[in-house]
């Protein structure tokens, strides 16, 4: 909603009671309260200190508070974190120009994340002062549903190509492979034998790189396993590797029911982000406390790929390292890809791979200090019957 929209509803309030005479801003407040509650769009006013003047009731579930709590106080006290400079709106305030933004990170004191997009637009009160209205629209549920389309088509993109290329490479290869063993039949000086080797060990490496890159098309039998012995399992695999310079945070959620999964395609998943999440650390000489937390949590009502889930297991495994190359963000899930100067660029490739295979999804957030890997596993029993009821249906019907 723009600028002029949201003045649109002053304008209706004050025609809806035209005898009326304001006398102050706090009048004009009052009298079009009652329709700027009704908006789905967030609308804060500031005065020229940056001093929350009102919130309607948007702004009060965005912002995690009431207009009571919060009136008089900075905007930007609210956030622990803003990728927004306060710096801008006093320019757009001094200039009496509006400014928007698409893409704000917000953190609250209590932790919570928010996207939003906003509009600031200077406003001239009737005594001179000037106040600056914000509107602001949470866009975290779009950005997960791009996210997650993204990643779909990613993942298809870069699976068609890499069967092309194990087409294209494995068949020269045997043929390599093949020729070398005839030739080293043939030789009988052991010197020219080691060539042959040579040759036999690198096609059986760039054979197993390329079954690599395919991954598997099905995950073997799954049964039911206790989600938190799994982690544990891979933070004590994880701790041999890194050492002890990492300290290894724990935030289990106890009340998490058992999971049907592919035990050993799990550990491999959450092995792999605990052991990019230590590089990650072990590579920083700028942070004075690493950190690696791995938390557990139920979520509720969840659409992934086009189905609802009543609950799903989410696992965050958390760093404080330097974060991910902003060059990297959009490709990361693709193979070869890879911000490490010694990494394969597979990893999180067969990842994202082997969450799909379980139906889930992976969410990353990254910024200096904050790395995040969120994985999505459903419980596929609590899956929302509207289509497999009108599946049955069909089949009741035929």
């Amino acid at each position: 909603m723009s600028p002029s929209m949201v003045q649109a509803q002053v304008a209706v309030a004050m025609a809806a009671e035209p005898d009326r005479e304001l006398t102050s801003p706090s009048d004009c407040t009052n009298l079009v309260q009652p329709h700027l509650d009704q908006l789905l769009t967030a609308v804060v006013l500031l005065d020229d200190q940056l001093r929350i003047q009102y919130m309607n009731a948007a702004a009060e579930a965005i912002l995690d508070g009431s207009l009571r709590r919060f009136q008089l106080q900075p905007f930007f006290s609210l956030f622990h974190f803003s990728s927004l400079d306060p710096m801008v709106i006093q320019h757009a305030l001094r200039d009496e120009q509006s400014v928007s933004d698409s893409d704000v990170t917000l953190v609250l004191h209590d932790s919570q994340r928010i996207t939003i997009e906003f509009i600031a637009q200077p406003l001239r009160q009737p005594d001179g002062r000037l106040s600056i209205l914000l509107e602001l629209r949470q866009i975290d549920q779009i950005r997960r549903i791009n996210q997650e389309t993204t990643q779909q088509q990613q993942l298809q993109a870069a699976q068609s190509m890499v069967r092309g290329l194990a087409h294209e490479i494995k068949n020269p290869l045997g043929g390599l492979r093949g020729a070398a063993q005839l030739l080293a039949g043939e030789l009988n000086d052991s010197a020219l034998q080691e060539y042959t080797d040579l040759i036999i060990r690198q096609a059986d490496r760039l054979s197993t790189l390329v079954d690599r890159m395919l991954g598997s098309h099905q995950l073997p039998q799954r049964k039911e396993a206790n989600l938190h012995a799994l982690l544990e399992q891979v933070i004590k695999v994880a701790r041999l590797g890194a050492g002890t310079g990492i300290e290894w945070l724990r935030d289990y959620d106890p009340s998490l029911p058992e999971l049907t999964m592919a035990p050993e395609q799990l550990e491999q998943v959450f092995l792999n982000l605990v052991m990019n999440a230590c590089d990650a650390l072990l590579e920083s000489e700028n942070i004075s406390k690493p950190t690696v937390t791995v938390r557990t949590r139920i979520a509720h009502q969840q659409t992934i790929h086009g189905k609802r889930y009543r609950q799903c297991a989410v696992v965050v495994i958390q760093d404080n390292g330097p974060g991910i190359p902003a060059a990297l963000r959009d490709t990361l899930f693709y193979p070869m890809v890879s911000g490490r100067a010694g990494g394969t660029g597979l990893g999180l490739s067969i990842v994202q791979n082997l969450v799909h295979q379980h139906a889930g999804k992976i969410e990353v957030q990254s910024e200096p200090g904050h790395t995040e890997f969120c994985v999505y596993l459903p419980y596929s029993e609590t899956l929302c019957g509207d289509k497999a009821n009108g599946d049955k249906a069909n089949g009741d019907k035929a």
